[in-house]
Formats: C-alpha cells, sequence, structure tokens
C-alpha cells in the first residue's frame, strides 16, 4: 500500500543519508596488506547486518508472529498445520522485503560510492595489465597495492598506475551496484505480480480488504486503550478511594503500609487460572484485597 511505499522510502532516504556521514566522519583505509580486505567488508557488510537486524526488530509482524508460540495454548490441529505454515512463510517472506530495504541501500550506496571496494580488494588488482612494479616480488606487489587507496603513500613513479587501477575498481563497484540495484527492483516487481496473481480477490475487493484491516487495527488500538484504562481505573480507584479525573471527590482511601509493599516491587505476569492472569501487582492485589482501612472525607470549599 501507500503507507508502506512510503514508510521504505523514507528509510532508504535515511540510510543514504547515514551512510554518507558514516563515510565521511568514520572511514579511512589502513592501506596495509592484510587489513584492507577486512576494513572494507566490514564496512560494506556489518552496518548491512545490524540495519538487517533493526528492520526486523522494528516490525510488528516479528514479534506478532513469534510471540508465545511456546505456550501450551498454542495448539495446531494436523488439518490447518499445512495452511499455517504456508501463511508463516508468506509472513516471513512479507518481513524479510521490508526489513532488506535498508540494508540493500546500504550496500547499493556504499558500491556505487566505491571507496570501500577500492580499499577492500585494491591489493588484489592484477597491477602488471599497467607496467608498474614489475621487477619486485609479489610480496611487494602486494604492499604497493594496498597503498594505492591513500595517494600519499604511493611513489610518483606509480601515480599513473594508481590512477587506473582507482578507475578500474570504481568501475567495477559501481557496475555492482546498479546491478543490485537493477536486481532488488526486478524481483520486488516480480513479486508483487505473482502476488497479485494468485490473489483469490480481485483488484477492488483488495482494496476494501486492506481499508478494512487499516481501519479494524485503529479501532481495535483504539478500544484496547479505552478498554485497559477503564480496567486499571477500577483498581486504581480500589486503592486510593477515587477516580482519577473526578471533579468532585468527597473522600481519599489512605492505604496502608502493607498494601503500598503489597504493589511495589517487581511485578511479573502471574496466571490466576486456566484463561486468565494478573497483569500487574496492583491488579492482583485489587482482585484479592478487600478495600477497608482509613478513608479521609475531603472539604469540597
Amino acid at each position: 500500500g501507500k503507507e508502506v511505499v512510503i514508510a521504505n522510502a523514507i528509510i532508504a532516504i535515511l540510510t543514504i543519508g547515514g551512510q554518507q556521514l558514516f563515510s565521511f566522519f568514520t572511514f579511512s583505509c589502513p592501506c596495509h596488506v592484510g587489513q584492507n580486505l577486512i576494513y572494507g567488508l566490514a564496512f560494506l557488510g556489518v552496518p548491512a547486518l545490524i540495519l538487517l537486524i533493526v528492520g526486523y526488530a522494528l516490525n510488528n509482524q516479528t514479534w506478532r508472529l513469534v510471540t508465545g508460540k511456546r505456550s501450551r495454548f498454542e495448539k495446531v490441529t494436523s488439518s490447518n498445520r499445512s495452511l499455517k505454515c504456508k501463511l508463516v512463510c508468506f509472513v516471513l517472506c512479507s518481513i524479510t522485503g521490508r526489513a532488506l530495504v535498508a540494508p540493500v541501500t546500504w550496500l547499493a550506496v556504499t558500491l556505487i560510492n566505491g571507496s570501500y571496494y577500492i580499499c577492500a580488494v585494491s591489493e588484489y588488482v592484477p597491477v602488471y595489465y599497467y607496467g608498474a612494479a614489475p621487477n619486485v616480488t609479489a610480496s611487494e606487489r602486494s604492499r604497493i597495492l594496498a597503498t594505492f587507496p591513500c595517494s600519499q603513500l604511493v611513489p610518483p613513479e606509480l601515480s599513473r598506475a594508481r590512477d587506473e587501477v582507482i578507475l578500474l575498481l570504481r568501475y567495477q563497484s559501481q557496475v555492482a551496484g546498479w546491478l543490485l540495484i537493477a536486481v532488488v527492483v526486478i524481483t520486488v516487481f516480480l513479486s508483487y505480480c505473482l502476488a497479485s496473481c494468485f490473489s483469490p480477490l480481485s483488484f477492488l475487493h483488495f482494496r476494501y480488504w486492506s481499508s478494512y484491516v487499516h481501519n479494524e487495527q485503529e479501532l481495535f488500538d483504539e478500544a484496547t486503550e479505552q478498554h485497559s484504562r477503564l480496567y486499571a481505573m477500577q483498581h486504581v480507584k480500589k486503592f486510593f478511594g477515587f477516580v482519577p479525573g473526578s471533579e468532585n471527590v468527597k473522600e481519599i482511601r489512605i492505604p496502608s503500609l502493607r498494601e503500598w509493599q503489597a504493589i511495589s516491587g517487581l511485578a511479573f505476569l502471574k496466571r490466576v487460572d486456566e484463561e486468565h492472569y494478573d497483569y500487574s501487582l496492583l491488579h492482583d492485589w485489587a482482585l484479592k484485597e478487600r478495600a477497608n482501612g482509613k478513608y479521609l472525607r475531603i472539604d469540597e470549599d
């Protein structure tokens, strides 16, 4: 839908901006044999991996899919096991598609920039094609090539060879970046086409269903907020003797030290019976204790 497209566009733009700032302030190729590859690949892969994990973590569907699945109340019969597996696979693909927006953008932008790729593979370029350092050992040639990303470390007689190598590596990196973008765009387009082809709904029916699901979720969230507030209000009223927000409060209840201790501390979800839970210590106290004790009259003036 439009909201997903807008969200993905915002994520991509933020990723591009973050990549540019990250490169400007932190990236500096070591220009040393054996370190360039590790450093370049780390800057290419590690941020992309972190963005992928963050993409999974920020998607509500991820937690809807995994929360409570080890509970003994979650029972799947053999009749709907196959359908459930298909649904789980579909949701995983959807979550993965959303989570890949940021890491793919990071990889594409860094490849088009070329700096990380040049740093990572500079020492592996067949430099003899350019007639540079023909009479040196292989280890010495690797050491010279490793300095190519740092222009100030390259001897003057190798400046031209260095420029040609940098151009070659930047060309390879940018081609790889554009190929990655093309593959992703084609894959996304074909995925949407296949999903539409196998949809049991017509175009207008699908739009209605999408609108219904969106409105249902909004209304459910509003009802959840109001229901939980009213439910919690009953327990707070029992503890303090009045409803928060009331204008005409006649009296308030003074909780005892034992009651304060009962609702303080760490709260865990506690099972009451096979179907119900206590959500908090105040909830547990309100269900078990009688609201006796000291009440204090409030002067209306």
